[in-house]
């Protein structure tokens, strides 16, 4: 235990001495920031006192919507339970979350998991492969410590990458938001639909929920990545592969759903990464569940791993 606690402190410590990593959370850093000073000085956001009443007009254009031939199923029902929870804003006089507030500037923010996801990309696809490339995994491997402690110490290293990522996003979006939108709404509850209708929330839970559910697809995105940096041991490929997948896969599998009456692609990975499918009562494909999707992701999740493990510890270093 001794011997892998060092390793991952020693690959933290190899990470942190890469300039690329340090420019990646600048530029998340300055993402975020440049985001703030935009919704709050760029855009004239305005106190919407005539809230009700949009949302009525909403609902009317939205119930207008559902009710046009041929709308997918999945993409009704999405429409129908918004009005809902529109209804249910109204009735009891709470205003949804405007961006121009702490808490809509933190989920606003959340976007930016998609960019740690390709930091983290880059970052898992290149951290096996150069040891390759580079002629450093010989040094690497005369130490005492076994091959599978090895890439499991490298393995550890980007998920903590990710987290430190994520809980910088959260607490410099919070922050940011408290100074430039006031701390005043910080109490406010966020409105779910769930199966049992309409319930508020707390909105450090439905945050914390948010962060973890995309959170899933970008960890499956970083292990995939990692699959091919050691199994191909090529850097370039990990990450072009990781980066496609990323910005193509959800959408390719989402218009497979909707257009054809297929039952296959709820078995593919990407239809099942997104779990806020399940938290808004409409899956994406008729059938699947919460725990269905679960099963998959963890089948798909050993299934990388292993072939991370049998191309890094069964293979010679020379080949």
């Amino acid at each position: 235990m001794l011997k892998m606690i060092n390793l991952i402190r020693n690959e933290n410590m190899k990470l942190a001495r890469r300039i690329s990593t340090w420019i990646m959370v600048g530029i998340l850093i300055l993402i975020i920031i440049v985001t703030g000073l935009i919704f709050r000085f760029a855009i004239n956001h305005g106190t919407n006192t005539e809230w009700k009443a949009d949302l009525i007009q909403q609902n009317k254009d939205d119930l207008e919507t559902a009710n046009m031939q041929g709308l997918p199923k999945n993409t009704k029902e999405t429409i129908l339970n918004q009005i809902k929870v529109n209804e249910y804003s109204i009735q009891h006089d709470i205003q949804p979350v405007q961006n121009n507030t702490l808490w809509g500037f933190v989920k606003v923010s959340s976007n930016s998991i998609m960019l740690i996801s390709l930091f983290a990309i880059i970052i898992g696809g290149g951290i096996v492969a150069n040891e390759f490339s580079g002629g450093t995994i010989k040094l690497l491997l005369i130490r005492p410590s076994k091959r599978w402690k090895i890439l499991v110490s490298k393995y550890i290293t980007v998920i903590l990458y990710v987290i430190f990522m994520l809980i910088l996003t959260f607490i410099l979006s919070f922050l940011l938001g408290g100074i430039l939108f006031s701390f005043k709404g910080v109490s406010q509850p966020f409105l779910k639909y769930t199966p049992e209708g309409v319930v508020e929330v707390n909105m450090v839970a439905h945050i914390i929920e948010v962060y973890g559910l995309k959170c899933i697809n970008l960890i499956m995105m970083v292990t995939l990545a990692f699959t091919i940096s050691t199994a191909f041991r090529n850097s370039a490929m990990a990450i072009g592969i990781g980066v496609f997948l990323l910005t193509v896969g959800s959408t390719v599998t989402n218009l497979i759903a909707q257009f054809f009456t297929w039952t296959w692609p709820k078995y593919i990975l990407f239809a099942n990464t997104d779990l806020t499918q399940y938290s808004t009562g409409t899956p994406l494909i008729a059938g699947m569940t919460m725990n269905f999707s679960i099963v998959v992701i963890l089948i798909y999740f050993v299934i990388f791993n292993v072939i991370s493990f049998l191309g890094f510890t069964k293979r010679d270093v020379a080949a």
